[in-house]
């Protein structure tokens, strides 16, 4: 007698569904509540959002968190993965400069992979952990024509230090650049195993591609608008509003959804609460701009948004999630251009990606391995037929 259970039951309502919902497998770094949003290997997010990035990396790929001489010696390993293959810049010299930045990313992803890919799961997926920062800094600055005078990668900073390096803008405060760049990342590192990218990176993998074409695929599916640009299109939503009224702004958010359009920055998929995401970034900003103008857009937004939604039985989540609060600091930090805001989404969710390509590869399956991916589709409006 078989010990199996019956975890979902598949009916035809399901098909064509894009799958949501449906289990296909287990997730080692994070799920998702309805109340505290996402869990890093068992913590809330909420616990670690002021944590190092690097002691976020080392939770995700060893399910503990690091004491400090783990840490420190995790840090040192990381930094002596850090250097670029020579040749990268001379492929993000050649691309066009009105390509949009995560389409450089993947491009950027991939040449560090057919210039010093090493053909191991774990060492790869923590080699391209490593140079995400100067790959990041050097895609700003190359596609900004910003090619004079970079400075040398210094491999002892930070991850989040290198990044901020590389990129040397003037008239910045670094330390809330690092500040406000160390949260998102945190934030933002892993988010379960079926979202988009993440579902993608792992289809690729399960192939056999390398990580880095498995993670360039997986910043493919992450810079569409109904993924990972959404933070894009939450800030471009928050300067459009132009006011923080609250009578105006409600009249907005009413005038959007009037003309069937959506507001950015609300719902989620699972969470039937504020994301906890999105209450620490609002935290921060009351900590380090409480008047920018756009924070106090979204300090309204936030209370006025929830409201009008709810009005819609339909919505079963009208709360801020990550997106609304994203861009208004990435923008108060000297980052401007909202098109590069998902680049930061993509450099965070690297880490969690890789260790769950790590983990289907490696450790799934008593070390077997996940599985090719071949989920079944069945014909439709196809009947037999011959030539003649």
């Amino acid at each position: 007698m078989s010990d199996e259970k019956s975890i979902f039951e598949l009916t035809s309502s399901h098909l064509n569904t894009g799958m949501r919902g449906i289990p296909v497998g287990t997730c080692r770094t994070s799920f998702v509540t309805p109340t505290e949003g996402v869990h890093y290997c068992g913590y809330p997010i909420s616990e670690l959002a002021s944590m190092l990035p690097e002691d976020i990396v080392y939770l995700l790929f060893n399910k503990e968190l690091p004491n400090q001489e783990q840490s420190t010696a995790f840090q040192r390993d990381l930094q002596s993965r850090g250097e670029l293959p020579s040749g990268v810049e001379e492929v993000l010299a050649s691309l066009p400069k009105d390509g949009h930045p995560m389409d450089w990313v993947s491009i950027g992803i991939h040449t560090l992979g057919m210039l010093g890919g090493k053909g191991d799961w774990k060492e790869d997926a923590l080699n391209l952990v490593a140079m995400m920062p100067r790959l990041l800094g050097l895609i700003f600055r190359f596609r900004e024509g910003r090619v004079d005078d970079i400075p040398e990668d210094d491999l002892s900073l930070s991850l989040v230090g290198r990044f901020t390096n590389t990129l040397d803008l003037n008239d910045v405060d670094k330390a809330v650049m690092d500040q406000v760049i160390s949260t998102y990342l945190v934030l933002h590192m892993d988010h379960g195993g079926g979202n988009l990218s993440t579902f993608t990176g792992k289809a690729v993998a399960s192939g056999h591609a390398t990580i880095y074409s498995s993670m360039a695929g997986a910043m493919n599916a992450l810079s569409g608008p109904l993924h990972g640009r959404a933070n894009q299109s939450c800030f471009e939503f928050v300067k459009k509003i132009g006011t923080y009224d609250a009578d105006e702004v409600e009249a907005f958010v009413r005038g959007e959804l009037e003309a069937k359009r959506p507001v950015f920055g609300f719902g989620h998929a699972v969470l039937r609460a504020e994301d906890p995401r999105a209450t620490v970034q609002f935290a921060l900003g009351e900590e380090i701009c409480p008047n920018d103008e756009y924070f106090k857009t979204i300090r309204v937004l936030r209370e006025v948004a929830p409201r009008v939604l709810s009005e819609n039985p339909k919505i079963s989540n009208p709360n801020a999630n990550v997106d609304i609060a994203s861009g208004t600091l990435l923008n108060f930090i000297g980052l401007r251009d909202p098109e590069y805001y998902t680049t930061f989404f993509g450099w965070a969710r690297v880490a969690g990606i890789g260790a769950q390509i790590v983990d289907e590869r490696t450790v799934m399956r008593e070390g077997k391995g996940t599985p090719i991916y071949r989920p079944k589709y069945i014909a439709e409006q196809q009947n037999l037929r011959h030539l003649g």
